[in-house]
C-alpha cells in the first residue's frame, strides 16, 4: 500500500478515481488467502474498514506492521466512540506481546477477541469503525445535523452536513443520497460565532471569498465543536496538508523517533560511563605497571647506554669501510650510466626508422585497398555488361521464333495457292508466277534465318567465353 500510495494513487485527479473500490479489490485478494474468520469473527465489511485503517496507519516498511502506539491510538479512538471509559480497558498487557508490532491479521484478531470487545455489543463496534473509518480514510472531520439559512428564499432547513478538510458538503437526510450543495473550504475562509437573533440560537457562519453562510446547531457544545472542525479544515488548507490524520500520524512518528533517539542517547551514555569507569581502573593498573616498568627501565637504559657506546664506535669504523666503497661504487655507476644513455640514443634512433617504415607499410596498404576496390568496380561493370549481352541474347531469341511464325505463314499461303491452282486452270501462269515470288521470299527468309542462327551462335560463344 505505501508503494501504490505513492507512485499510482496519490497521483490521481480527484473526483476522477474511487479509491475504495480499489482497496476493496486489494482486500478481496488478500483476505481470501490470509483472512480465516472464525465465530466470534467481525463481519467482513468491518474487518474491510479496520484493513483500510491498518494501511493508513501502518509504517512504511515491508513486511507492514503496526507498531503497539499506533495500535494504542486506533483502539482508544474505538473505545472513545464507543462511549466506554478509556482507562477501563488495560492496554499494558495487550500491547507488552506486540513488539515489534502487529500484522494486519493479527491486528484483526486483536480487535475480535473478547479482550477489546469485553461490555461493547458488535453493533456499537460496528458503528465505531465506521465512524473511524470516514474519519481517518475518508478525511471526515465531523459531520451531523445542522439547520441551514437558504441563500434565496433565507428560510432555515434541516440539512446532514460532512466536513472534510477542502469542502463542507450537505444532504437532505444521512443516507447522502441527494446533495443539495457544497461549500469550498480554502486558505481565506472563516468562521465566526453569531449572537442569537429572530429566534435562533446558537448560530455560526462560514465566510468564504464570495458567499456568507449561516447555520444553527442544536445546543452550543455542538456549535463549539462545529466551529473547531471547521477551523481545523481552514488551517489545514492554509499548512496546504491533504488530510489530518495524515499529519497527526507524521508527529506520533516524531514523537517516536524521539523518544527512540532519547532511549538510545541514555543507554549510550550509560554505556559510556560504565566505560570512562572501567577505563580509570585499567590506567590505574597501568600506572602501576608503568611505575615497576620505570625502574626496570633506568636500569636497561644505563646498560643499554654503554653497550650504545661500543656499537657506535663499532659502527664509525664500518661506516668508514662504507663509505670508501660506496665511492668506488658511484663511479662505476657513472660510468654504466653514460653507456646507458648510449644505448637509448641507439634505440630512439631505432624507433624513429620504424615509425618511418610503419608509414609506409600504411600507405602500400591504401594503394593496395584502392587496386582492390576498383578490381571489386571492374567486376561489377563485367557483370553488368553480361547481363546486357544476355537481354540481347533473349531478344535474338524472340526475334528467330518470330521469322519460324513468319515461315509458318508462308507455308500455309503456299498451300492455299496450291488449291486455288487447281480450282482456277485458266489463272495457272499468275499462279506460278506469284509461287516463284514466294519460293523467293522463302529462300530470303531462310538465308535470313541461316544469318540470324550464325549471330546466335557467335554471341553465345562470346558470352560462353
Amino acid at each position: 500500500m505505501p508503494y501504490l500510495n505513492q507512485y499510482i494513487l496519490d497521483k490521481v485527479v480527484d473526483g476522477s478515481f474511487v479509491k475504495e473500490h480499489f482497496h476493496e479489490l486489494c482486500w478481496t485478494l488478500t483476505a481470501k488467502k490470509n483472512y480465516h474468520p472464525e465465530g466470534t469473527a467481525l463481519p467482513s465489511k468491518d474487518a474491510f474498514r479496520l484493513w483500510c485503517l491498518f494501511n493508513y496507519l501502518s509504517e512504511d516498511s515491508y513486511p507492514l506492521i503496526m507498531v503497539p502506539d499506533e495500535v494504542q491510538y486506533i483502539l482508544q479512538k474505538l473505545l472513545a466512540m464507543t462511549h466506554l471509559e478509556v482507562g477501563e480497558m488495560d492496554f499494558g498487557e495487550i500491547l507488552s506481546t506486540m513488539s515489534p508490532g502487529l500484522s494486519v491479521w493479527q491486528f484483526l484478531e486483536l480487535v475480535a477477541s473478547p479482550k477489546i470487545l469485553q461490555g461493547i455489543s458488535r453493533e456499537s463496534l460496528s458503528m465505531a469503525i465506521q465512524d473511524l473509518y470516514e474519519e481517518v480514510i475518508q478525511d471526515v472531520l465531523k459531520q451531523g445535523y445542522l439547520l441551514k439559512k437558504g441563500n434565496l428564499r433565507r428560510t432555515w432547513t434541516e440539512r446532514w452536513f460532512i466536513l472534510k478538510p477542502s469542502s463542507l458538503c450537505y444532504y437532505v437526510s444521512e443516507e447522502c443520497k441527494e446533495q443539495k450543495g457544497s461549500i469550498n473550504i480554502d486558505k481565506d475562509c472563516g468562521v465566526e460565532i453569531l449572537p442569537d437573533r429572530d429566534g435562533r440560537r446558537c448560530m455560526f457562519c462560514v465566510k468564504t471569498t464570495t458567499k456568507t453562510h449561516e447555520m444553527s446547531a442544536s445546543d452550543t457544545k455542538h456549535r463549539q465543536e462545529w466551529v473547531t472542525a471547521i477551523q481545523t479544515a481552514i488551517r489545514l488548507q492554509q499548512s496546504g496538508s491533504r488530510s489530518l490524520h495524515r499529519e497527526l500520524q507524521s508527529r506520533r512518528r516524531e514523537q517516536r523517533e524521539q523518544r527512540e533517539q532519547r532511549k538510545a542517547a541514555r543507554e549510550q551514555e550509560i554505556q559510556r560511563l560504565a566505560e570512562l569507569q572501567n577505563e580509570k581502573e585499567r590506567q590505574q593498573k597501568e600506572l602501576e605497571h608503568l611505575r615497576e616498568a620505570q625502574k626496570r627501565a633506568e636500569e636497561a637504559i644505563q646498560q643499554e647506554q654503554n653497550r650504545h657506546k661500543e656499537q657506535q664506535e663499532e659502527m664509525q669504523r664500518q661506516l668508514a669501510v662504507q663509505l670508501r666503497e660506496a665511492e668506488e661504487a658511484r663511479a662505476s655507476m657513472q660510468a654504466e650510466m653514460q653507456l646507458k644513455e648510449m644505448e637509448a640514443t641507439r634505440q630512439r634512433q631505432r624507433i624513429l626508422e620504424l615509425e618511418q617504415l610503419q608509414d609506409h607499410l600504411q600507405e602500400a596498404l591504401a594503394q593496395e585497398i584502392r587496386a582492390h576496390r576498383d578490381e571489386e568496380e571492374y567486376r561489377h561493370a563485367q557483370a553488368k555488361l553480361l547481363m546486357q549481352e544476355e537481354e540481347k541474347l533473349r531478344v535474338l531469341l524472340r526475334m528467330r521464333e518470330e521469322q519460324m511464325q513468319y515461315v509458318e505463314r508462308a507455308q500455309r499461303e503456299k498451300q492455299e495457292l496450291q488449291q486455288e491452282m487447281e480450282m482456277k486452270s485458266k489463272e495457272l501462269q499468275d499462279a506460278q508466277k506469284q509461287l516463284e515470288d514466294v519460293r523467293e521470299n522463302r529462300e530470303r527468309a531462310d538465308r535470313d534465318v541461316q544469318v540470324q542462327n550464325v549471330s546466335l551462335l557467335n554471341i553465345y560463344t562470346i558470352i560462353q567465353t
